[in-house]
């Protein structure tokens, strides 16, 4: 019955999709970070660890319901010559609510005024952000779900690569969330992520399959550069202030 387990190719599968499953999961930690960087500073791990378990039960759900899952490629309606599924339907609405939710957050983060953010943190529900991140939560799922059912046949191997996945997701959001939120071009750029991925979602309700390898390799470019970015300033400030120290004459106004 376990003869799968001395399978070497069941375990190479296993691990490419763990790997698999933690780079599909980036974009649930951003959009958990962001969510939870909203609340006070003592509800966020909390925030972080429930948006997660959340993450790991929907995923396990689908996966016990596959069945299910199959059906939902199903063609539900057409509109105009053009087929509509269950899946579809998920991945446009899902896409929808990313956007709609990175842009007003993107719109509250170039507005909010100097000072404001405790006052704008302690006004947010933490059952509403729970609620957003279960939403997305879904939509992330399936995706993550398609992809294991693609890769492997025994749902002991699906179940046990998501799992390892989420643990290892789990341990990374403190770290992700706490640089996103010392660094606010880091968080902005967070969110044109966010933005990006809702296009996709919204490109793949309508069957227009975009590669996941180029938006994941554009995301960790643009990070590379901005990391770049972040260390050149920190040179810059260290200078600065090394100036200022050997020359502490006040200058002319």
């Amino acid at each position: 019955m376990l003869d799968w387990v001395a399978d070497p190719q069941i375990w190479i599968g296993f691990f490419t999709l763990v790997a698999l499953e933690i780079v599909l999961g980036i974009d649930n930690i951003i959009f958990i970070s962001i969510l939870a960087g909203k609340l006070p500073p003592e509800q966020r791990d909390r925030a972080r660890v429930l948006g997660l378990a959340a993450a790991l039960i929907s995923r396990l759900l689908l996966l016990l319901g596959l069945s299910w899952v199959v059906q939902l490629t199903e063609p539900l309606f057409s509109v105009v010559g053009h087929e509509i599924s269950g899946r579809d339907l998920i991945l446009l609405l899902g896409g929808l609510f990313l956007l709609g939710k990175s842009v007003t957050e993107i719109h509250h983060s170039m507005e909010v005024a100097p000072g404001g953010d405790g006052k704008k943190a302690a006004a947010v529900s933490f059952t509403s952000v729970i609620v957003q991140i279960m939403v997305l939560d879904v939509v992330f799922s399936l995706d993550s779900v398609i992809t294991a059912v693609g890769m492997v046949d025994e749902l002991g191997v699906m179940i046990a690569a998501v799992v390892v996945a989420v643990l290892v997701m789990l341990f990374a959001s403190g770290p992700i969330s706490r640089f996103v939120d010392s660094h606010p071009s880091i968080k902005m750029l967070a969110l044109s992520f966010l933005v990006l991925i809702g296009v996709v979602l919204v490109a793949e309700g309508l069957d227009q399959h975009i590669p996941k390898g180029y938006i994941y390799f554009a995301m960790a470019f643009s990070v590379v550069v901005e990391l770049l970015n972040i260390r050149m300033r920190g040179r810059h400030s260290k200078k600065k202030e090394v100036t200022e120290q050997e020359d502490p004459t006040p200058k002319m106004q």
